[in-house]
């Protein structure tokens, strides 16, 4: 990727080759391409929303799939404290599209007051919520299931739009595909983003990561002390206030942190291997299935 002379990514020049989807969507994706914060493909993922009419979007991500209610966090395009209130009442919260289809299914469904007897049925207070939204110009929405596998997450974007049920139809019938493709790398590029942002929300220090990375190694309290030139008591001091400012409580999180910040190199896909790589080789019709290694 080229960087201006400020070295902020630009977007480069696409190839004929790349210009056959909608070009909302290769314009959108190859945007992505050059982002280098989260709050960047988010504002793609809007400006996509926009585009066909649906302005407002919600994101909402959980760190376990089979656990909902660790949400990891929630952005939207729009105000939405009234929604943030009626949603502390856990017998409407559980009605959320997110908890009843997104944890479940990937098929993108269409929502809001206009498709509620599509849906089964909800009791009042969720129809209550839906008619307040419809008043506030999120009368349809088209929401597609996202999902990370490692560890296991669920999330759900939603585009809203003030429109009725036919206009709705219409929208996706023309940019489904462009939306859901978008949604899907967004997600990817934006948990990306996150995690490598996990050092600037909670003010890890370059100190801080360094140890971090000494820990994933496997190092002792010591031998850590030793590479950094501090005694074991400065060690411990450093390692509880990592602990503090992450809300991690054992050696192992740490060090799990450390990879997922890409500290260390990933045991199973590791791009700096100079020696030779099996891969994996199969041919469905002729029943071949071998390990091949490459230089």
């Amino acid at each position: 990727m080229r960087g201006d002379p400020t070295g902020r990514r630009v977007r480069r020049a696409m190839m004929p080759a790349e210009c056959h989807t909608p070009e909302i969507l290769h314009d959108v994706l190859a945007r992505l391409e050059a982002t280098c914060h989260s709050r960047e493909v988010w504002q793609l993922i809007v400006e996509t929303g926009r585009a066909v009419g649906l302005p407002f979007v919600d994101f909402v991500s959980a760190s376990g799939l089979l656990d909902w209610r660790r949400t990891l966090f929630l952005r939207t395009s729009y105000d939405a404290d009234w929604l943030m209130d009626q949603y502390r009442d856990p017998d409407l919260r559980k009605w959320s599209y997110f908890r009843t289809h997104a944890c479940h299914h990937l098929t993108p469904i269409l929502g809001g007051l206009e498709f509620i007897d599509d849906h089964p049925p909800v009791p009042p207070g969720r129809r209550a919520i839906l008619q307040e939204a419809a008043a506030r110009g999120l009368r349809a929405g088209f929401s597609i299931p996202l999902r990370q596998n490692a560890p296991p997450q669920a999330a759900l974007l939603t585009f809203s739009g003030d429109h009725g049920r036919r206009e709705m139809r219409a929208i996706v019938q023309a940019h489904g595909w462009t939306l859901h493709a978008v949604a899907l790398i967004g997600h990817q590029r934006y948990l990306q983003h996150f995690a490598t942002e996990f050092t600037e929300r909670n003010e890890i220090t370059d100190k801080q990561c360094e140890l971090l990375e000494l820990i994933g190694h496997g190092l002792q309290d010591k031998t850590i002390a030793d590479r950094l030139g501090v005694s074991v008591s400065a060690v411990r001091q450093r390692m509880n206030a990592l602990c503090a400012k992450t809300g991690l409580g054992s050696r192992a999180e740490l060090a799990a942190l450390a990879m997922t910040l890409g500290l260390l190199p990933d045991p199973i896909n590791r791009g700096d291997a100079e020696e030779y790589t099996d891969m994996l080789v199969e041919m469905d019709e002729t029943g071949i299935r071998r390990t091949v290694a490459l230089m």
